[in-house]
């Protein structure tokens, strides 16, 4: 029977190193072999716990020559994959080794833990039930605002991360691009230097307007809900529509998906057109 290893993806500590799960330690030190994206960085970590499991660096510039020898190490054994903050995966170059693994059959198992994406989230002060990630933003100032134009109209609250030394232009894309947003700028989770900021991004544009440092992750509000229509437009747009030949009932749907309106509420505000007082609604 042929023995089949696990790859389990660990989150690890985005700074303090006490955030760390009971499950993750003990994995770390039962797999044969742990996939790290910078091993001294991750030796610290298993320096800290007394782990003594052997490394294997894999990172953005060696992840496919690296791929035959992780893919190999798994067939004999469990391999860890661990980034050096958070969750591996996410914004790196992990997803080609999950991506590996799942064609050549192996079971991958994720470990949950930090992610400075939901801890950002979570304190931002933001509406929290829906919510685009948007990684890192681009670094060329044409492709950042090609991606926030293209954001504008996007409702559900929006998270990226970025480098502190773009975190300024950043800013006054945002601003120029989005409008004068509510924002939160969550800067060095979990450190001693936790800085979580919140206001309209035009005083945020004025507070980190000196250097920044640490890594930064970004909470922007999404685009406001524009109000309801009111009355009078709304009957109009039902009676243009029949005038087109389309039925009551199709057109109170249609309204209903632009005006803020309710079909129900829609329906009886204009039942008395042409004499639709008799017409009933299912």
């Amino acid at each position: 029977m042929r023995v089949m290893g696990s790859l389990y993806l660990i989150a690890t500590p985005i700074g303090n190193l006490e955030d760390i799960t009971l499950r993750a330690l003990r994995l770390l030190r039962e797999v044969g072999l742990i996939a790290a994206e910078d091993t001294r960085h991750t030796g610290r970590l298993l320096a800290h716990y007394e782990i003594d499991t052997p490394q294997i660096s894999y990172h953005e510039h060696n992840k496919l020559t690296r791929l035959d020898t992780i893919l190999k190490a798994l067939e004999t054994g469990d391999v860890a994959l661990v980034s050096d903050a958070g969750t591996p995966g996410l914004s790196d170059p992990g997803y080609k080794l999950v991506e590996a693994a799942i064609a050549h059959g192996f079971p991958v198992v994720p470990v949950p833990g930090p992610s400075a994406v939901t801890a950002a989230l979570v304190a931002s002060g933001l509406p929290t039930a829906a919510f685009v990630y948007l990684g890192f933003l681009p670094r060329r100032t044409a492709d950042r605002r090609r991606l926030l134009t293209e954001l504008a109209d996007e409702q559900r609250t929006l998270i990226a991360f970025e480098s502190p030394r773009r975190l300024t232009a950043t800013l006054k894309d945002i601003e120029l691009l989005l409008g004068d947003r509510h924002i939160a700028v969550a800067r060095e989770i979990t450190k001693l230097h936790e800085e979580i900021w919140r206001g309209p991004v035009s005083e945020g544009r004025e507070h980190f307007s000196g250097e920044v440092r640490g890594e930064v992750t970004l909470v922007i509000a999404g685009a406001s809900t524009p109000p309801p229509w009111g009355e009078e437009r709304v009957r109009k747009a039902v009676a243009q529509l029949m005038d087109q030949g389309i039925s009551h009932r199709e057109a109170v749907k249609q309204v209903s998906q632009t005006s803020g309106w309710s079909r129900r509420d829609i329906y009886q505000l204009t039942i008395t057109i042409d004499g639709l007082e008799s017409e009933r609604d299912d």
